[in-house]
């Protein structure tokens, strides 16, 4: 099956491929008193960083303005949780990952408003491995490898979620989130 958008296959289906793979990245306890998982100050800095960069986009509006467009809806857990409306931007598709521009911005419907809740950072597995030896790290943490094949036939990526916004309580780098809802979708 081929989807076609004007972010092209590799965007439309990049963020809920590893939606697909709730795996916890980082240790779940809590020493940094703010709600966010972290051990050392490491993850806590990364959460403050993301935090930094896209409290420009708590309102859609200035996400939609920036480049940023809704995605397939909002993603529910098979289980458990949500992820929420993912917003991407394909022109930050480009193999680079930084802190200042996350590739998705994340956003929770609730009674008509959308609520940033968190960012996606994604990379093509076979740009970034072209150019560097390792999967991408990102405030010591290392991206998530979700092979091909896959449900979405498209390449192998590598994707690392950061709830900056709404506390995890399984952590701030997991995939799915169970105070994320998209009961008000």
């Amino acid at each position: 099956m081929k989807i076609k958008t004007k972010f092209g296959l590799l965007a439309s289906c990049l963020i809920f491929l590893g939606a697909t793979h709730a795996v916890a990245q980082g240790n779940t306890t809590n020493r940094s008193g703010d709600g966010h998982a972290a051990h050392g100050s490491a993850p806590a800095d990364l959460v403050q960083a993301v935090r930094n960069a896209t409290q420009q986009f708590i309102d859609v509006n200035a996400a939609t303005a920036a480049g940023y467009a809704p995605f397939l809806g909002c993603v529910s857990g098979p289980d458990h949780g949500a992820m929420g409306v993912h917003y991407v931007n394909g022109a930050l598709l480009n193999g680079q990952i930084d802190v200042l521009h996350p590739q998705a911005l994340i956003y929770e419907p609730s009674n008509g408003k959308m609520r940033l809740v968190g960012v996606e950072y994604i990379a093509d597995s076979a740009t970034w491995l072209a150019n560097n030896p390792n999967p991408p790290v990102l405030g010591n943490q290392t991206f998530l490898f979700v092979d091909s094949p896959n449900r979405y036939n498209i390449n192998s990526f590598f994707e690392l979620h950061v709830w900056a916004w709404r506390d995890n309580p399984q952590g701030s780098f997991v995939d799915w989130n169970n105070h994320v809802s998209c009961d008000g979708a």
